[in-house]
């Protein structure tokens, strides 16, 4: 009969210790609350809303349901929806104040930049084109590991040998 007993309550303890998560009141308070954390997938912001459908369009050419002229499309599209949205945010954030550029320095480039596969750029102030992401005019890049000066049209670094942004 002891034996019966010392069973019902080994039971009976091992069901309260799993059954104990479920029922105790302060589960609530113990789960933490991260407010900074923005979930991707509620973002309905014109940004958000853009870079998924580019997400999903690299994901169906990628596994072959979209063809490659189907693709240029949609990139197209949302490749400027995205640099649209982008633009009205920067928009409304005030100009951050740049220091006067040297004499040495020589004067701004005069006219729109120029992509040497896409031609002149509606962007008036390009760095890089946004069709193919190249770098545009005689801007000045430099290496990402060594920081050193790389040409216009290097594709690696001189210096280090590490491969060109673009």
């Amino acid at each position: 009969m002891a034996e019966f007993i010392v069973g019902v309550l080994l039971v009976a303890a091992a069901v309260a210790w799993v059954l104990y998560p479920v029922f105790r009141p302060d589960t609530a308070a113990r789960v933490p609350s991260t407010p900074e954390v923005i979930d991707l997938e509620d973002d309905l912001s014109p940004r958000a809303v853009a870079f998924g459908a580019l997400r999903e369009i690299e994901f169906d050419r990628a596994t072959g349901k979209l063809s490659d002229a189907d693709y240029d499309d949609l990139h197209r599209k949302y490749t400027a929806e995205a640099l649209a949205s982008m633009r009205a945010e920067t928009a409304d954030q005030p100009k951050p104040r740049v220091a006067a550029r040297p004499a040495a320095a020589g004067p701004p480039e005069a006219g729109p930049a120029v992509c040497p596969v896409h031609g002149p750029r509606p962007e008036p102030d390009a760095a890089f084109c946004s069709e193919c992401g190249r770098r545009l005019g005689a801007q000045g890049a430099y290496c990402a590991r060594c920081g050193t000066s790389l040409e216009v049209d290097a594709r690696y670094c001189h210096a280090c040998g590490a491969r060109s942004a673009a």
